[in-house]
């Protein structure tokens, strides 16, 4: 990649899974990243791609769910970098075996924490980053189970509620950071096999993110809170 199209991208939840696939391809086009994980010191992978691409990888603290470490991870990023061009909002949770009749509100409340109130919260506190930025973004990893219109059974409650609101989220961000040149966009990566999506899905990490930089890459607009497939396609609310 051409030195002059570096970016500043910030990652969370980038560990494991769709967070640590985007941090390697990110690096791999040239960009510098900041990944946040909430054990730095146990994210072996992230210290070996450090190593790989000095100067390009910070690797910060982070745990989404708590508000002082968010405002912990924006200073440290703040302190980093003058400007930021993109953030992809990745961490997320999804709690196994739930079922109507026994569901257990503080794992909706977790899982809330999370996949909703995290992104919005660290969109609000890096905005003045981003605002600094070159064509900035912000990109929330939602999911096909969010769609009201889509959703046909009883599954993975918490999930769905969090990230069906984090399409709302996405759309409110869009009309507070649009007009300050921020563009913003919800995307479904697919059924991807990691830890969360599990060893049956079709999709690999590595596609997944492909599909989806490559996606934003093409997209002539910055987003206005769009919904859409890895491929760009309009996805139901």
């Amino acid at each position: 990649m051409d030195v002059k199209q570096s970016r500043t991208v910030v990652v969370t939840g980038a560990n494991r899974g769709l967070g640590l696939e985007f941090t390697r391809q990110l690096l791999s086009r040239g960009d510098r990243v900041v990944a946040g994980c909430r054990q730095p010191g146990h994210a072996d992978e992230l210290t070996q791609l450090a190593a790989a691409h000095p100067g390009h990888l910070h690797v910060a603290p982070l745990d989404v769910a708590d508000e002082h470490s968010r405002q912990a991870f924006a200073a440290e990023v703040a302190a980093l970098h003058p400007a930021i061009d993109l953030l992809v909002n990745n961490a997320g949770t999804l709690a196994s075996g739930e079922r109507f009749g026994a569901l257990d509100p503080r794992v909706l409340e977790h899982t809330l924490q999370v996949n909703t109130i995290a992104p919005l919260m660290l969109a609000q506190s890096l905005a003045p980053l981003l605002a600094r930025g070159v064509r900035p973004r912000v990109f929330n990893l939602s999911s096909r189970l969010g769609s009201m219109a889509l959703t046909q059974s009883f599954q993975t409650p918490s999930y769905n509620i969090s990230k069906a609101a984090l399409n709302m989220a996405t759309v409110l961000m869009a009309r507070a950071l649009n007009p300050m040149g921020i563009g913003v966009l919800a995307a479904s990566p697919g059924w991807v096999r990691t830890d969360m999506g599990g060893s049956k899905a079709p999709v690999t990490a590595s596609e997944s993110v492909h599909d989806l930089l490559e996606m934003l890459e093409r997209r002539g607009d910055l987003g206005a809170g769009e919904f859409v497939d890895r491929d760009g396609a309009a996805l139901p609310w």
